[in-house]
């Protein structure tokens, strides 16, 4: 039997296999659930197929759980190595957040030991849930 010389790395890519390899999202399950409930943007249009195949120069927007981001693929990635190596898959083009303006995670959380929330508080941090139902108080 004859050896067959080693691939070319693959110049496309599973979008889930992407995701998990750079780093993004901790399991290939968890990155194929949050694409099909649509938290993945390729290219401008909503991809909610997980085989779905990206290369170097697409531009993806990934809404994570307490940020949102933008990135341009730079490589396909072959492993999910250390952040050292993931980091090199993709260029960050996030817009930076806004001075003084907490985002709704941040004004979400309490100080350690503040104690309990008031009624007025709770309500407060009710109304940042999207879809919550307000009563008018």
């Amino acid at each position: 039997m004859e050896k067959q010389p080693p691939s070319a790395p693959a110049t496309r890519q599973r979008l889930d296999k992407w995701l998990f390899f750079a780093r993004l999202i901790k399991s290939r399950s968890l990155a194929q659930k949050a694409i099909e409930a649509g938290h993945v943007v390729v290219n401008g249009k909503r991809e909610t197929q997980s085989s779905a195949q990206i290369k170097a120069g697409d531009m993806l927007e990934v809404s994570l759980e307490r940020r949102d981001l933008v990135l341009r693929v730079l490589l396909p990635g072959s492993r999910r190595g250390p952040y050292e190596e993931a980091r090199l898959l993709y260029e960050d083009l996030t817009p930076a957040a806004p001075a003084g303006k907490p985002t709704l995670y941040e004004q979400a959380t309490r100080d350690r030991g503040a104690g309990r929330p008031t009624k007025r508080e709770r309500r407060e941090t009710d109304r940042l849930r999207p879809g919550a139902e307000h009563e008018d108080d």
